[in-house]
């Protein structure tokens, strides 16, 4: 067993593995269980439950379905056990948009990505990928800072494989955007020069 689990697996460097979708940074489930494995082979995961109805004993369940709604919205439950310290996860059913899905209009494929984000997040609280999720709790301010640099980020990788030229371009607007940070988006600290820089960015072609 190891000294510091938790450690361990914050250490893990997961970047190159996070995606991103309708604004937010997400590490698949599969990426995520991959690593959990490769370091402790023996952690399980367990999708609970809600039992819709019981055999006539009263203690068999009958019909079971893997999420569970209060009349008016829908969630998930997810437990992740290593070194035998479970931690659960529960999580809304959610739209594309990742907003809460009503009770009565829950599919069984909207609550199966749930599940697969709720395990995600129950393997975070175990430490991988924590970081992550650690800017949820930010104010809308900074939410939009983190955002406008990694989107400025991907976009500085992206265009300066388009050519020399545009690797050029790339290299002159970040440097002249804020030469305090050598050019570097991620470490920007304006909101206004990351949305001009970004808008250069865009513009760069072949």
């Amino acid at each position: 067993m190891s000294e510091n689990y938790f450690k361990e697996l914050y250490n893990v460097d997961v970047k190159e593995k996070v995606k991103q979708k309708n604004g937010l940074n997400y590490l698949s489930w599969a990426a995520c269980w991959a690593e959990v494995k490769k370091l402790h082979p023996n952690a399980t995961y367990r999708i609970y439950e809600e039992v819709l109805s019981y055999a006539p004993d009263g203690t068999t369940p009958m019909k079971t379905r893997p999420w569970f709604d209060d009349g008016r919205t829908g969630w998930v439950k997810t437990g992740v056990t290593i070194n035998g310290i479970e931690h659960i996860e529960e999580l809304p059913v959610m739209d594309f948009k990742n907003s809460s899905i009503s009770a009565e209009s829950i599919k069984s494929s909207e609550a199966n990505k749930s599940i697969q984000r709720s395990l995600t997040k129950a393997c975070a609280r175990h430490g991988l990928g924590l970081y992550i999720y650690e800017g949820e709790d930010l104010p809308e301010e900074s939410k939009e800072l983190e955002k406008l640099r990694a989107e400025c980020y991907k976009l500085v990788n992206d265009r300066a494989k388009l050519s020399d030229t545009a690797k050029k371009q790339v290299a002159e607007f970040c440097k002249s955007a804020d030469s305090k940070a050598n050019g570097d988006p991620r470490i920007m600290e304006d909101i206004e020069t990351l949305k001009t820089l970004k808008t250069q960015l865009m513009g760069i072609r072949k």
